[in-house]
């Protein structure tokens, strides 16, 4: 189980690194819940972590995206030319199965033409309700229709309410056990505090991600990233 922390910068990433993170995620929370940062950035931040620590992987998110598959291979190809491991994509702007495996087609092709080695993430949102996005139990079957790599459930909506305000331990364990099942990583976020982490640690996801449980105040938007935070999670992780 990796622990993945989103950063907005390069002082955040070194942050995070100090504290023991697995996978630095570049994104940018002003443009929303998987806001793409810029491409300069990624770039700087990717040569920064890997001089500093070869064994942390770095992610990044193309953005929030909408119905429009030639826009986001665009994106796609240019974040993985900035050197990064994995590429995620939040499907916020399609309502249906078939558009969001659309879109993910053209990200995956983009990307696996230019590096097959990327791993590449189809992010769906727990409250999908709220944004009229795809539902999240279609969430592996898109990434499996589209050759993605690991299926990935956020919130849509940051207002404070967590991945478990939405989903059921029991749903989050379906979802995890068919991400398994067909050669799928599963991932996990969504405002998640170490009492929620405490619950989704048996699931056994492969990743779990986090903002605002490290930075200072649960802030993600004005907070520092805590690498003591960073650390003490880590730590919950491995023993709890």
């Amino acid at each position: 189980m990796k622990l993945l922390i989103s950063v907005i910068n390069s002082e955040e990433a070194i942050n995070a690194i100090k504290g023991g993170t697995d996978i630095i995620d570049i994104k940018n929370p002003k443009e929303g819940s998987l806001g793409a940062n810029f491409p300069w950035v990624i770039k700087s931040i990717s040569e920064e972590v890997d001089a500093l620590a070869k064994n942390v992987e770095i992610s990044a998110t193309i953005g929030d995206a909408p119905y429009k598959p030639g826009t986001m291979a665009l994106a796609a190809l240019g974040c993985t030319t900035a050197g990064v491991d994995y590429v995620k994509v939040g499907l916020f702007g399609t309502s249906t199965e078939t558009q969001a495996i659309e879109v993910m087609k053209a990200v995956s092709k983009a990307v696996k033409d230019y590096d097959s080695d990327v791993k590449v993430v189809c992010a769906g949102y727990s409250d999908a309700y709220r944004i009229k996005s795809v539902p999240p139990s279609t969430i592996p079957n898109i990434a499996l229709a589209s050759e993605a790599d690991i299926a990935m459930l956020d919130t849509g909506v940051k207002d404070g309410k967590s991945l478990l305000e939405f989903m059921s331990i029991e749903q989050l364990a379906e979802f995890t056990s068919h991400c398994h099942e067909h050669g799928l990583l599963a991932a996990l976020a969504g405002s998640l505090k170490e009492e929620h982490i405490i619950r989704l640690l048996p699931l056994q996801p492969d990743v779990i991600g986090v903002r605002s449980v490290v930075c200072t105040s649960f802030d993600r938007l004005r907070g520092k990233l805590d690498p003591k935070k960073v650390e003490d999670l880590i730590n919950l992780m491995k023993n709890g």
